[in-house]
């Protein structure tokens, strides 16, 4: 085994900017050399219970339809939802809620900046497809409107 000199400020550098992105894995490689950090992802945090699904006339659509629901919200982002504006505190919506257009619906975090989802136009929240802390991707439904 080689012993490479390494640079500790290098590496509490490399590990601010893990905690500041929320990245969970930085390498860099440099000629001869390689610094790696690795740190376990950050616990989700807990989940609301989930409220008595209302009952419906017809059965509720496949999830793999959710996405084709004219009625579904979906993610414009990349990042972490949250149903309530704090810790411990109410939802934004609950299934059976009336929303106006322009109401906050929930939240996604990315890159460490809160975006406000809004209800696109005004209805009923019939069923909510995301828990809080969960990772939502680009055009996964979030919730159903109508």
């Amino acid at each position: 085994m080689t012993n490479v000199p390494f640079d500790p400020q290098a590496v509490r550098m490399l590990a601010a900017i893990l905690n500041e992105t929320g990245l969970t894995e930085i390498e860099i490689a440099e000629k001869d050399s390689r610094i790696r950090l690795v740190r376990a992802p950050p616990a989700a945090a807990p989940a609301l219970p989930a409220a008595a699904p209302l009952p419906l006339s017809a059965p509720p659509p496949a999830a793999g339809d959710d996405a084709k629901h004219p009625g579904a919200v979906l993610s414009p982002m990349v990042g972490i939802a949250y149903l309530t504006p704090d810790p411990g505190a109410a939802p934004f919506v609950t299934p059976g809620q009336a929303v106006a257009a322009g109401q906050t619906l929930l939240l996604i975090e990315a890159m460490k900046t809160f975006n406000q989802i809004k209800a696109p136009r005004a209805g009923t929240v019939t069923r909510i497809l995301v828990a809080t802390g969960a990772p939502v991707e680009y055009g996964e439904p979030l919730l159903i409107l109508e």
